[in-house]
């Protein structure tokens, strides 16, 4: 007998699918209470002059205080009946720093599908990539990362 598959053709058309762009304006009060969040102290984040003084010319954000947005509704959603999940995984490409006052625009899609069988039944497994583009249509990161629904 074969098992039903867990990947449905509903689901499969959300490959490729791009989300609508999600838009970040990158203020202090962000970079800030991110900082806090995380206990960074990095001048680089905070301090005026001291990130002034540095190759970037002014305050940046840490690379870090992309995932916040990424977690926070950018991520498309594929409909399953399965209730639980995890993180896979993921890997993360920056290219330009996020600079205070930068508006990013944030896409992602649905790049593949699978399903395997582990010791608490089927599993299913979403592999999403999602881009970073600033104000400028800078690519400025990428993430590549893997949900695990069982």
């Amino acid at each position: 007998m074969v098992e039903e598959s867990l990947i449905t053709e509903e689901m499969r058309a959300c490959i490729g699918v791009p989300t609508a762009p999600t838009v970040i304006h990158v203020d202090r009060t962000a970079i800030q209470r991110f900082c806090e969040a995380i206990a960074d102290s990095n001048p680089l984040w905070s301090d005026e002059e001291y990130a002034k003084s540095h190759r970037y010319g002014g305050l940046v954000a840490p690379p870090t205080f992309l995932a916040t947005h990424y977690l926070s509704g950018t991520r498309p959603p594929v409909p399953h009946k399965l209730t639980r999940g995890l993180n896979g995984g993921g890997e993360w490409e920056f290219f330009k720093p996020v600079r205070l006052g930068d508006v990013l625009v944030v896409t992602s899609q649905v790049v593949e599908l699978r399903e395997r069988t582990g010791s608490l039944g089927k599993m299913l497994f979403i592999v999403v990539e999602g881009t970073w583009k600033n104000q400028r249509n800078e690519l400025v990161a990428r993430f590549r990362g893997t949900t695990i629904h069982y």
